[in-house]
């Protein structure tokens, strides 16, 4: 198994956040893994993506040009990466912000009202943790366990209450999924 995952969307979306927690997941349950960030000169609101390879065998190069599996925050992003998705591809959108018809028919397009499910929580810039839910359920790559422990092992107290509310937002990621 290989999959190979692009995540892109603006700067302060936490587009780099959710990559390295599909990585230190993917690191928790023993898999080989590449984390490869890249961002704009302007972090907020310039554009960001990175790159996450999960893969049981080892992994030859972090570079991404056909990914299995691609996940957009915002219009731009989606215009950008959505011709690289291979065949039968995997795309998470959030739906709340990117409105319209899917152009490609030959893709699994998951929508998913993120931003949406973020803001009527009161945390709208933790939508990168909805998505990640919404990740996890449709993929089963990862276990939700292993995102909880992640949260749950964070030793930094200034930490603590975001990382107990991202529990909560993977969770109504997973449920947008599963109850659909």
């Amino acid at each position: 198994m290989e999959k190979k995952i692009i995540i892109a969307g603006s700067g302060g979306q936490g587009i780099l956040f959710l990559g390295r927690m599909l990585m230190a997941a993917a690191m928790l349950e023993g898999k080989n893994v590449t984390w490869f960030p890249s961002y704009g000169a302007e972090m907020r609101g310039g554009t960001a993506n990175c790159t996450v390879i999960i893969a049981d065998e080892m992994i030859g190069s972090p570079v991404v040009i056909t990914p299995d599996i691609l996940i957009v925050m915002n219009t731009a992003s989606l215009k950008r990466f959505l011709p690289s998705l291979r065949k039968n591809g995997l795309l998470f959108y959030d739906s709340s912000l990117i409105h319209g018809k899917i152009s490609r028919k030959d893709v699994v397009a998951v929508p998913v009202p993120s931003t949406r499910i973020a803001g009527d929580l009161d945390n709208q810039k933790s939508a990168n943790m909805v998505m990640l839910g919404a990740f996890i359920a449709k993929t089963t790559l990862l276990k939700s366990k292993t995102i909880y422990s992640i949260f749950e092992d964070n030793v930094d107290p200034k930490k603590a209450e975001a990382f107990s509310a991202n529990r909560g937002l993977v969770r109504k990621g997973m449920d947008c999924i599963e109850n659909t």
